[in-house]
């Protein structure tokens, strides 16, 4: 198996009243987060990691015109958790992180990919950022109001 790019993207999903979907991991039960994932390739383009991550994670399709991705320009580094380290070449401590936004009606469908996610819950932004276990994504989260359409 190919070893991980160290570079993702984080989609904080969000409804018009700022309620925030959190998906809770399969591989660590109690661990919420919003969307993320790897590129697959170095050249690909972050949209479109954050495109198929969302789609692939939620069944929400970013389409462009009802629901359109917002990249926030924003990049945080972190650590990899170690146990997660196994998954990238040797040596590899740190991941790029790029974070979108996107606004979806509150009655969207979810459909979770059942091999990566087990629930999902509607929070409240701030509940949603207490819940989260990164705290990338908790920062993110808190972040959103200053990037919303109001």
């Amino acid at each position: 198996m190919p070893h991980k790019i160290p570079e993702s993207v984080l989609v904080v999903i969000h409804t018009p009243a700022m309620e925030v979907l959190l998906i809770e991991r399969a591989d660590r039960p109690g661990f919420w987060q919003s969307v993320t994932g790897s590129l697959d390739a170095p050249d690909e383009p972050l949209i479109d990691t954050a495109t198929r991550e969302l789609f692939e994670e939620t069944g929400i399709v970013a389409d462009g015109a009802g629901i359109v991705l917002r990249d926030w320009h924003l990049s945080n580094i972190y650590e990899i958790y170690p146990v997660w380290r196994h998954r990238y070449a040797p040596g590899v401590t740190h991941n790029t992180e790029h974070v979108f936004s996107v606004c979806v009606p509150r009655d969207v469908a979810i459909t979770l990919s059942p091999r990566e996610h087990l629930h999902h819950i509607w929070l409240p932004y701030i509940d949603a950022a207490d819940r989260c276990f990164s705290s990338s994504n908790a920062e993110a989260i808190l972040q959103l109001p200053h990037h919303v359409d109001r």
